[in-house]
């Protein structure tokens, strides 16, 4: 399989945005359910007679 190279280059640019794209998606996923947990964790109230 022959391709030319600036063929191989834009293949190999766009595999590393989809990367960064990917990455990008799981940072934000990650920071959205810790923010979820934190506002949660802040809204329930302890359970009576449990030490805090």
């Amino acid at each position: 399989m022959l391709l030319h190279p600036e063929t191989m280059l834009v293949l190999a640019h766009d595999r590393r945005r989809e990367l960064i794209a990917e990455a990008d998606q799981q940072r934000l996923l990650h920071s959205a359910r810790l923010s979820r947990l934190a506002r949660r964790a802040r809204t329930t109230s302890p359970v009576r007679g449990q030490p805090a």
